[in-house]
């Protein structure tokens, strides 16, 4: 009879082990220091970057262009006004790439977007949309400075 009461009183144990919560690791400052909102979220605008209309620029003009879109890029991560940027793999429906603009309004974007040489020229067109997402997302930058053997 001991032995019985002994396995259940273990699986008992085991169980209310399993069910206890993680302790959460809150941190305060940083949560502060990223703008987080008490589910550790905030604010950002997602632009979405498709083919443009200008389909007559040469091919010096067009690579001049993207050149100055690369170095903008670069402008605005070390700005903290971009917290995400890449380009799509080739698809058929013109989509060339992302930015995830560290901004809370349409309007703040929109002035971002307008110092983009590709997109002065139509080389890309830009689709803006408010968006809600971890606050950490900011810390990808840094991150990825870390992990970046061969620089762009």
């Amino acid at each position: 009879m001991k032995k019985p009461l002994l396995v259940f009183v273990f699986l008992i144990m085991s169980a209310i082990g399993f069910s206890q919560e993680t302790e959460v690791k809150y941190d305060e400052a940083l949560a502060k220091s990223l703008h987080a909102d008490e589910y550790g979220m905030k604010k950002y605008v997602f632009c979405l970057l498709k083919s443009g209309s200008n389909t007559t620029a040469s091919k010096e003009e067009s690579k001049k262009l993207f050149e100055g879109h690369m170095e903008n890029i670069g402008k605005l991560a070390k700005e903290g006004k971009l917290a995400i940027a890449g380009p799509f793999m080739k698809n058929d429906r013109n989509y060339r790439g992302i930015y995830i603009f560290n901004v809370e309004t349409i309007e703040e974007a929109k002035a971002l977007v307008a110092t983009d040489p590709a997109i002065k020229a139509n080389l890309l067109e830009a689709e803006l949309t408010p968006w809600y997402c971890t606050a950490a997302l900011q810390e990808i930058p840094e991150m990825h400075e870390k992990i970046a053997k061969t620089k762009m």
